[in-house]
């Protein structure tokens, strides 16, 4: 009898510890699905705001995030308005004036067109130190799980054109923020990670 009494609590209580270690790890699990859940939505056209500012381009980084990869063109003291800019998916991107292609590496290419110089407009000096068919100073794309490049295509008629290779033609977004220009690349359509 106190045998068989032993065998069922251990028994009880060997299942009430497999019940408790599994509630967590399924709790953990949905938290972290939450947690990493990606916006969707954003579609793959062409994106555009027909505004224009005289205020130069001063520089253009990168960065990772969970659901996306990002690359902000700063334009310090243009504020919110007069930003424009149009971003769409190019077969390949031809340097505005010239009309040279630019190769730029990837499964896609999107145009990223900013209406601001990259110079002074007064005195026509270059504001950011970029030179035509070259990679984009100081941005490193190593370990980015959307981008595989980033290509200064030229500043011409007060525009900047840059060129961004990503893995696919994914969805992307643009968004206007004080004194920058902001584009978003998923890394994946089903908005998971």
């Amino acid at each position: 009898m106190l045998r068989t009494r032993t065998i069922c609590a251990t028994v009880v209580l060997v299942g009430a510890t497999l019940g408790t270690a599994a509630v967590p790890a399924v709790a953990t699990q949905a938290a972290t699905a939450r947690a990493t859940a990606c916006p969707t939505g954003w579609g793959s056209p062409a994106k555009t705001d027909d505004d224009t500012t005289a205020t130069p381009v001063r520089g253009i980084r990168t960065g990772r995030h969970d659901c996306y990869d990002r690359m902000v063109v700063e334009l310090p003291g243009a504020g919110r308005s007069g930003l424009g800019y149009s971003v769409r998916y190019v077969d390949r991107l031809h340097q505005d004036g010239s009309g040279r292609s630019v190769p730029v590496a990837g499964g896609a290419v999107l145009e990223v067109r900013v209406a601001a110089p990259a110079y002074a407009p007064g005195t026509g000096g270059p504001t950011y130190p970029a030179r035509a068919g070259r990679p984009l100073p100081g941005v490193d794309l190593t370990g980015y799980r959307t981008f595989r490049d980033a290509r200064f295509a030229g500043s011409f008629e007060g525009e900047t054109q840059v060129g961004l290779g990503v893995r696919a033609r994914l969805p992307f977004r643009v968004l206007e923020l004080r004194d920058r220009v902001v584009i978003d690349v998923a890394h994946t359509w089903t908005g998971g990670r």
